[in-house]
C-alpha cells in the first residue's frame, strides 16, 4: 500500500472503473462451467493457503487489538479455521447453484401469437463497501461472479491485509477459469477518498452495496450518485408471546443473543408479554448473566429481576453488537409490534408462540425484511437461507429485500418472440 495524491487516487479509481466495465462485458456472457470452475478453484486455494491467509489476518488482528477495537469487532475480523472452512463451503455451494443469468420467468402468449417473458440478466458493475469482515470479500466476489457481474470491493482498513490476500486467491481462480482478472477488483488503499470516488463513478458503476454502520450509510446516502442497495444496522427483536412454550422461549432467546454478539442478526431487545414474564424471565436472565450478558430493563423488568440496569430511551434504539440486552415487558402483541415499529431497523424480528393466529398476525403486520416464528434472529444469514452466501441483508423496499443472493444481483429485461406479427394488423 503506497500513499497517493488526490489526483493519483482519482486516476487509479478511474482505471479500476474502466477495467470493471470492460470485464463486465465479458463476464455477462461467460458460461456457467467457467464461473463454477473459478469458484471451485478459489475454494481449493483457500484450503491450500490457509497458513498464509491466517498470517496476513494476524497482522490485522494485532493492529485491531492495539487500536482498542471492541472484542465483538475483533471477532468479525478473524479468519479462523472454521471461518475459512465456511467460506470454502459457501464457494462450492454457490458453484453448484443454478445460474440465474438467462433464466426466463413465466411466458405469456398474446392474442396475436407473440410470446412475452422476462429474462434475468446481470446488473453490470457492482461496487461493494464493507467494514471489518474479510469473509465478505469471498462471499461478495462469488455471488457477483455467479450472477455475471463485475465487482469492485472496498473493505475496511482494519481488514486490509486479509482482504488483499483473499483478493489474490480470487484473481488466481478467475485466471484458472479463463476469465478476466479484473472481474473482481479489491481496492488496494485504505484512503477514505477512494470511497468518495467509487460512489460517484456513474459511468462505470451501476449500483453500490454498502455493508457497515450508521455512519457509513449516512455518508453514502448523502454523497452517492450511484444507486444504493443499503445494508443497514440490525436492531433485532424477539417477542415472547403469552402463549409461548417457556423452555422453548428461553432457548431461542439465549441463542438469539449469544450465538455471536457481533452479527447484524443478534437480538438487541427482548420483548416479553406480562402474562408469561414471571415464568420465563428469572431463569432466562440468570442464564444470560452467566454468559456475561449485561441486562438493561424497563421499570417492570426491574421490579421482577435483580442486578440489572434501568434501560433508557437510547437502549431501545441501539444495535449493541456486544453482550448487552435491553428487556421490556409488554401487555399485548399489539404493544410489542408498536415497539418494533418505532425502534426496529426493519432487519429481523421473531415471535415465540404456540398460537398460530398470533404467529400469522406477527408475520403479516411486522414490516421488517425477515420475520420469524419460533426461531432465533441469528438465522438472518444468506447461508442459512440456502442462498450459498449473501452480499448483505437489504432493508430497502425496492429491488431486493432481506439477504441478497444471486437473484438479488440480477435485473430483468423483456424478451418477445413472434413470427412477423405487425402492430395495428389483426
Amino acid at each position: 500500500m503506497t500513499e497517493q495524491t488526490f489526483d493519483q487516487l482519482a486516476q487509479n479509481m478511474l482505471q479500476i472503473g474502466q477495467q470493471a466495465r470492460t470485464a463486465a462485458k465479458s463476464i455477462r456472457n461467460a458460461s456457467d462451467a467457467q464461473k463454477s470452475k473459478a469458484l471451485l478453484t478459489m475454494a481449493d486455494l483457500l484450503e491450500a493457503n490457509k497458513a498464509q491467509l491466517q498470517a496476513e489476518n494476524a497482522k490485522d488482528i494485532e493492529a485491531a487489538e492495539k487500536n482498542g477495537l471492541e472484542p465483538a469487532m475483533v471477532d468479525r475480523l478473524k479468519l479462523s479455521d472454521h471461518a475459512l472452512e465456511t467460506m470454502a463451503i459457501g464457494l462450492r455451494q454457490i458453484a453448484g447453484m443454478a445460474d440465474p443469468v438467462g433464466s426466463l420467468g413465466p411466458t405469456t402468449a398474446r392474442p396475436n401469437g407473440m410470446t412475452v417473458a422476462q429474462m434475468r440478466v446481470p446488473i453490470g458493475v457492482i461496487g461493494i463497501i464493507y467494514e471489518s469482515r474479510p469473509n465478505v470479500t469471498i462471499d461478495a466476489a462469488a455471488l457477483c461472479l455467479k450472477s455475471g457481474n463485475a465487482t469492485i470491493l472496498r473493505g475496511g482498513s482494519e481488514a486490509f491485509h486479509s482482504n488483499q490476500a483473499l483478493g489474490d486467491i480470487i484473481r488466481q481462480g478467475l485466471l484458472a477459469a479463463g476469465l478476466p482478472e479484473h472481474t473482481v477488483q479489491v481496492i488496494a488503499t485504505t484512503d477514505r477518498a477512494a470511497v468518495g470516488h467509487l460512489i460517484t463513478m456513474t459511468d462505470y458503476v451501476d449500483v453500490i452495496i454498502p455493508r457497515g454502520g450508521k455512519g457509513l450509510i449516512a455518508r453514502l446516502t448523502a454523497e452517492a450518485k450511484v444507486p444504493l442497495i443499503k445494508h443497514l444496522d440490525g436492531n433485532c427483536h424477539v417477542y415472547i408471546d403469552k402463549d409461548a412454550n417457556v423452555a422453548k422461549a428461553q432457548k431461542i432467546a439465549i441463542n438469539a443473543k449469544t450465538h455471536r454478539y457481533g452479527i447484524c442478526g443478534a437480538m438487541e431487545t427482548l420483548l416479553v408479554h406480562s402474562d408469561i414474564a414471571p415464568a420465563v424471565l428469572p431463569d432466562l436472565a440468570q442464564a444470560l448473566q452467566d454468559k456475561g450478558v449485561e441486562l438493561r430493563g424497563c421499570e417492570r423488568t426491574l421490579n421482577l429481576l435483580s442486578g440489572i440496569t434501568a434501560a433508557t430511551e437510547s437502549d431501545w434504539e441501539t444495535e449493541y453488537l456486544a453482550p448487552i440486552l435491553a428487556i421490556r415487558i409488554v401487555n399485548s402483541i399489539e404493544q410489542a409490534m408498536d415497539h418494533i415499529a418505532q425502534y426496529s431497523s426493519e432487519h429481523t424480528e421473531s415471535i415465540v408462540t404456540e398460537n398460530i393466529e398470533a404467529a400469522r398476525r406477527f408475520q403479516r403486520e411486522v414490516d421488517s425484511s425477515s420475520v420469524y416464528v419460533n426461531l432465533p434472529t441469528c438465522f438472518a444469514d444468506g447461508f442459512e437461507y440456502g442462498l450459498g452466501a449473501e452480499i448483505g441483508i437489504s432493508t430497502n423496499r425496492l429491488h431486493a429485500r432481506g439477504p441478497v443472493g444471486l437473484e438479488g444481483l440480477t435485473t430483468q429485461k423483456w424478451v418477445l418472440n413472434g413470427n412477423a406479427q405487425l402492430r395495428g394488423q389483426k
